[in-house]
């Protein structure tokens, strides 16, 4: 998002800085209101962590001239790096304004925390401007945190807002531009757009707050793939003249609405909205609205209307109105489907018998406490002889026993003969570890054949819990559809793995086996071709580089040196380019970077936390090091962050360092991995190498 052209770096540290000094990186300004005056665009006033406010020698408010960038930390959006305090702003627009920052042309806000508790405070205003805002928190502003007016035409892309006491995001006026992957929570508004606003509001997470989306006057928005869930009264609320675009046969807008506490969708207007591809409640849905299916031929999760009384709007009614349409299931006798009850395992031996037309078995002997005179015994039978069931070491079937989520995928799999699975899938279930060893390749394969339906979490598989009619049905039709009997249904709950893992002949019980296979899950680092990772060979400079670039694609910091040594057609130049403008890595005085030279364990660890711009600690903490004094004085900051960050990965001793050992690959991936959770993009795994403090009493 940064243009990597940009030459002037200004550096501003609210606690280290003065500004008298000249705001270079040894000698950072106190105030972005010094740097701001001084800076010229294009250009970059990088933030240190700290509060930036009058105290501290801001004057606002803070006006960001066209062509800066203000760069605080996008990694954690923001935490620590806070701008907090309020000034007149006379709005062409809106009159005077108690505003924290202005925008002005294409400006840009990269991860900084913005607050404004004055009175009808805003956090950042944008008049007739294009800015982009990415990667920050807007919270706690005493009424928005963005405020869009004018001809705007902004992106504010991956953002957070959150606690603002009137509503994260206020589009008025002819407001325009890209509101895409932000989490709007707990705000009495997420996102209000009026006037004659017409943004395109897609992919975003509404939650939380009293209600999601509330449009008046003539806002036209258009509304794409946003999760809108758990709002206390409501999703989206459309007053006046307001007409969203909720989608259209050859465009579905795929939100989905969930769990509101009053309405999903309330039209107040007197126009009629065409709803296409999106997922509703028809229960919560008040007003004109005509719902329309995505197209012909592919069913809709829209208003699905059933037969039953407790399905409507519930998230597997498109599975089971498929399946009791073709005559494969059904309800009770009040009217009900009873969607969250298990199943038995005869009743799921009846349902798999009728789905697949399974031949009569001629075994009728096969289980000692089914009958032949028993209801389901003939599909019992059938289902047995087929393989998609099997009974109890003591010759018993247990007809009356609940069926757990992993005996009906392992049914599934077995039943229909799939092959090919790799484990390696399975990293994509935070719960994997609960998996039976026995049903690990079948729930792999399974994954893999997108069998999986997931709710409401897809990382969630829960595999020792009795599974649902709801569950058994969305499971069945999937079914269908590996098979090539149906076509697919959309669903967010279908777990869609992203990549497909592969496996390598000697990681299998390493040390860093569960780290290197994360990375590789995200698809950040590789094997070799003859399959394997080499885990314990060292790494080098350009190879430490790439993984940097694609695990973290570091925000350009300050201009990218040219390294004598790095020519423009290496594998690695363009990588090493960006990691070194990111403040990753760095050269020699001569002007070289040695890519092919291994990199040490300590470089990695004042790679990560430099480039992360991670706050220093403690050093006290590099006691708990058996080989302390190993450490270099200028790193000594830098690894007691480190260690209080959970980054550091020491094996088979946690208490030696080994600080100018060479890093083997293994070693380099841990510790990625780590800083990867260390700053919330990915959930921490268990290792015993991790080094954790020791906190005394």
């Amino acid at each position: 998002m940064v243009n990597s052209t940009l030459v002037a770096t200004l550096y501003v540290n609210p606690v280290t800085g003065n500004d008298a000094q000249a705001g270079s990186r040894s000698s950072p300004f106190k105030s972005i209101t010094r740097a701001l005056k001084v800076v010229t665009a294009p250009g970059i006033i990088q933030l240190a962590p700290g509060t930036y406010n009058a105290a501290s020698g801001e004057v606002f408010p803070l006006v960001i001239p066209a062509g800066l960038l203000v760069v605080g930390n996008e990694v954690n959006k923001g935490q620590g790096i806070v701008i907090s305090g309020s000034g007149e702003y006379q709005s062409p627009s809106f009159g005077v304004q108690n505003i924290t920052l202005l925008l002005l042309g294409d400006a840009s806000l990269l991860g900084v925390t913005v607050t404004n508790s004055a009175v009808k405070g805003t956090g950042i205003w944008i008049e007739s401007t294009a800015p982009t805002l990415a990667n920050n928190t807007l919270t706690k502003c005493a009424r928005e945190g963005i405020f869009t007016t004018g001809t705007a035409k902004p992106a504010i892309v991956d953002n957070l807002f959150v606690q603002n006491a009137a509503s994260g995001l206020f589009m008025a006026r002819n407001s325009k531009g890209e509101v895409l992957r932000n989490v709007f929570q707990n705000n009495p508004l997420g996102i209000a757009v009026s006037d004659f606003a017409a943004p395109l509001i897609a992919n975003n997470k509404l939650t939380e707050n009293r209600t999601a989306i509330a449009l008046s006057r003539d806002a036209k928005p258009v509304l794409r793939r946003n999760l809108i869930a758990k709002n206390s009264q409501g999703g989206l609320l459309v007053n006046g003249n307001a007409v969203p675009d909720l989608g259209s046969s050859q465009d579905p807008a795929d939100n989905i609405f969930r769990d509101q506490g009053e309405f999903d969708l309330q039209n107040l207007s007197s126009q009629k909205l065409i709803s296409v591809g999106n997922q509703l409640n028809p229960v919560q849905v008040k007003g004109t609205v005509e719902f329309i299916a995505a197209t012909a031929d592919t069913p809709s999760e829209v208003g699905i209307s059933t037969s039953f009384s407790d399905l409507d709007g519930h998230w597997a009614a498109a599975f089971v109105s498929a399946l009791v349409n073709k005559g494969l299931i059904s309800g009770f006798p009040d009217g009900t489907f009873q969607p969250a009850t298990p199943i038995t395992r005869a009743q799921y031996a009846a349902l798999i018998t009728k789905t697949f037309q399974l031949a009569a078995s001629k075994d009728l002997n096969k289980f000692t406490d089914i009958k032949p005179d028993f209801w389901a015994a003939p599909a019992i039978f059938s289902a047995a002889e087929m393989g998609f069931i099997s009974g109890f070491p003591d010759g018993t079937f247990r007809p009356g026993q609940n069926l757990t989520k992993t005996q009906a995928l392992v049914s599934i799999v077995n039943g229909l003969k799939l092959s090919g699975g790799n484990p390696n899938v399975l990293t994509v279930y935070g719960d994997r570890a609960q998996i039976p060893s026995y049903a690990t390749n079948a729930i792999a394969v399974a994954t893999q054949k997108l069998l999986v339906v997931n709710y409401p979490q897809t990382s969630q598989l829960e595999p020792l819990r009795e599974i649902t009619r709801a569950e058994v049905a969305a499971l069945i039709y999937q079914a269908l559809v590996a098979s090539g009997k149906e076509n697919a249904i959309p669903s967010p709950y279908i777990v869609n793995p992203e990549v497909n893992i592969p496996s390598f002949t000697d990681l299998v019980g390493h040390w860093a086996e569960g780290f290197i296979r994360g990375l590789v899950s995200m698809n950040l680092t590789q094997g070799f071709a003859d399959g394997t990772y080499q885990p314990d060979k060292p790494m080098n400079r350009g190879q430490y580089a790439a993984l940097i670039t694609a695990a973290f694609n570091p925000t350009p910091k300050r201009p990218a040196p040219e390294f004598t040594d790095v020519p423009k057609d290496f594998w690695a130049a363009k990588a090493i380019q960006t990691a070194a403008s990111g403040g990753f890595v760095g050269g020699f005085s001569d002007r070289t970077f040695r890519p092919q030279q291994n990199v040490q364990r300590l470089q990695v660890i004042v790679s990560l936390v430099n480039g992360l711009g991670l706050s220093a600690t403690d050093n006290n903490v590099l006691s708990m090091f058996s080989d302390r004094n190993t450490i270099p004085e200028y790193a000594r900051n830098a690894i007691a962050t480190a260690t209080e960050q959970k980054i550091i990965v020491n094996y088979p001793d946690t208490k030696q360092l080994a600080p100018t050992r060479e890093a083997t690959r293994a070693e380099v991936a841990a510790m990625v991995y780590q800083a990867l959770v260390a700053t919330q993009r990915t959930k921490a795994i268990n290792s015993p190498y991790i080094v954790v403090l020791q906190i005394t009493s």
